[in-house]
């Protein structure tokens, strides 16, 4: 059984510590702790900050301390700050810091978000290609850093829970779901993400080591809560686009997501039981583009396809499975029990706690064909614990493969 990717879940919890974990609950916020001054009919507010020390020990970290914290309200209502340092005994260290859904003057139907990520590893556990086998990869340990950095300015379209404004529409609250129509339900958004990836592995100086471009997404968020879903459904069609340069070669990927939320009825052991499920599909149609193995027009393994990880086949190492195309088949089956022992404990808020039982299946394929895409299908079976604490939605999900078993500890749901 392997936990060596606890450390990588861990610098991925700040990835996903953005905007749309962030914006739930300081949306919530919004709806109860915001008044208006009198005097100039302005709306006031109370910056709340909370953080959290850690220790850890893996196996690519040795042990390690850190911390993490997040400032709601920072600067106005909706928006927020997260941020995470870590340092481990074999000189091994993380950073992240972001800034989350900021509005301009005059641009209300507009949130503007930005995120950087660095992290040095003495010992980093990497997968990359294997040479002439496009469906496989190798493992490697070597000193390595990467780093990120992700500039997002997000259109709201002004139908649907984004008729009064961007700031409002993060203000999604459970029986709002009218129809399964954008125009009448729901936010619509379209995002436009500059982003900038870097990975340097010591010793492997033939390997890509950069990626820059531009993400386009379409996203139709008709559910009821963004972080404690119960109902409804999202849908999500993102394109990134690296254009090259005298260095690289260009290369284009898309990916296409559908997830829906089934509520059933409660009972004397459950308050709240819901069915999750999740479709992913991706390509990279560049990748054959160009003459010879160099001047193939693909992706570094770090920033293309892949599958493997705290999101997607989460009973295998992050990033194991890498090619031109993916496909993969979730549900979860996710519960809160009437029995919550949390309530009472002292320094942090626990509001909720959840369980889950989940399975997935999936594949990549070096070609965009579905019948090589559901060949010799890989699966995966786990449990999982969710825990909204302070507001942050933290996930311990414990997977099992054919081959391996794989920790993951992660904020947010998978989907």
């Amino acid at each position: 059984m392997s936990y060596k990717n606890v450390c990588v879940s861990l610098l991925c919890s700040a990835l996903l510590m953005t905007s749309q974990l962030s914006a739930e609950e300081v949306a919530e916020d919004m709806a109860t702790d915001i008044t208006k001054d009198s005097a100039t009919n302005r709306p006031t507010f109370d910056t709340e900050v909370t953080g959290v020390p850690f220790i850890i020990s893996t196996e690519t970290l040795g042990a390690a301390v850190g911390v993490s914290g997040i400032i709601k309200h920072a600067g106005q209502p909706q928006a927020s700050i997260f941020g995470l340092g870590l340092y481990s005994d074999n000189d091994s260290n993380i950073g992240f810091i972001s800034f989350n859904n900021y509005v301009l003057p005059g641009l209300t139907q507009w949130l503007f978000s930005t995120e950087y990520y660095r992290g040095y590893f003495s010992n980093g556990i990497y997968y990359v290609p294997a040479p002439g086998e496009p469906q496989s990869t190798n493992e490697i340990i070597a000193e390595g850093t990467d780093s990120s950095l992700r500039i997002k300015a997000k259109y709201v379209l002004p139908w649907g829970l984004g008729a009064n404004g961007a700031a409002r529409s993060l203000m999604q609250q459970r029986g709002e779901i009218a129809a399964f129509n954008p125009l009448e339900s729901g936010v619509t958004s379209v995002s436009f993400t500059p982003f900038q990836q870097k990975r340097d592995v010591t010793g492997y100086v033939n390997l890509p080591d950069v990626a820059q471009g531009l993400e386009l997404q379409l996203n139709w968020d008709n559910r009821d809560s963004i972080g404690d879903t119960e109902a409804g459904s999202q849908t999500r069609f993102t394109v990134r686009r690296d254009f090259g340069n005298d260095e690289r070669n260009s290369w284009t990927t898309w990916e296409l997501e559908q997830s829906a939320f089934v509520p059933l009825d409660a009972n004397s052991l459950f308050k709240e039981q819901v069915l999750a499920f999740n479709y992913y599909l991706a390509d990279t149609p560049t990748w054959n583009s160009g003459t010879g193995v160099a001047d193939k027009h693909r992706p570094p393994s770090f920033a293309g396809i892949k599958l493997g990880g705290f999101n997607r086949l989460r009973g295998y190492s992050s990033g194991q499975f890498y090619s031109r195309s993916a496909v993969v088949y979730s549900a979860e089956y996710r519960v809160k029990p009437h029995w919550q022992p949390l309530h009472n404990l002292p320094f942090y808020d626990f509001p909720w706690w959840q369980w889950s039982a989940f399975v997935e299946t999936g594949q990549v394929a070096d070609s965009f064909d579905l019948s090589a895409l559901h060949d010799d299908l890989k699966w995966t079976a786990g449990l999982g614990l969710r825990l909204n604490v302070e507001g942050v939605l933290v996930r311990i999900d414990y997977a099992k493969s054919e081959h391996d078993a794989q920790m993951w500890f992660m904020i947010n749901q998978p989907f």
